[in-house]
């Protein structure tokens, strides 16, 4: 999104002629645009958009989940022991 911003500003300021961007070339105005499009690219493909989502969906499932047992009266997750599988072992 970063590179979207810097692309769309660079060519306002191109089209109005404002400041030393109205002397530069447009290759190096439409630059950021093609950037843009390799970092959609990559962050496909390599899964990084699917992460961020997951990882936003479990933040406000657990939000979710937190806000009901404190409606109900009851403490969080976060402030219940813990038993360790392996061990039988309470960890607090």
């Amino acid at each position: 999104m970063y590179f979207l911003g810097l692309g769309l500003t660079l060519l306002a300021m191109k089209a109005l002629a404002w400041g030393a961007v109205a002397t530069w070339p447009w290759w190096s105005v439409l630059v950021p645009f093609g950037m843009a499009v390799l970092w959609w690219a990559w962050a496909d493909a390599s899964g990084y958009t699917r992460r961020c989502i997951a990882r936003r969906e479990r933040r406000r499932q657990q939000a979710r989940i937190e806000r009901h047992l404190a409606q109900q009266g009851r403490p969080g997750t976060r402030h219940r022991a813990q038993v360790l599988p392996s061990f039988g072992v309470t960890v607090q």
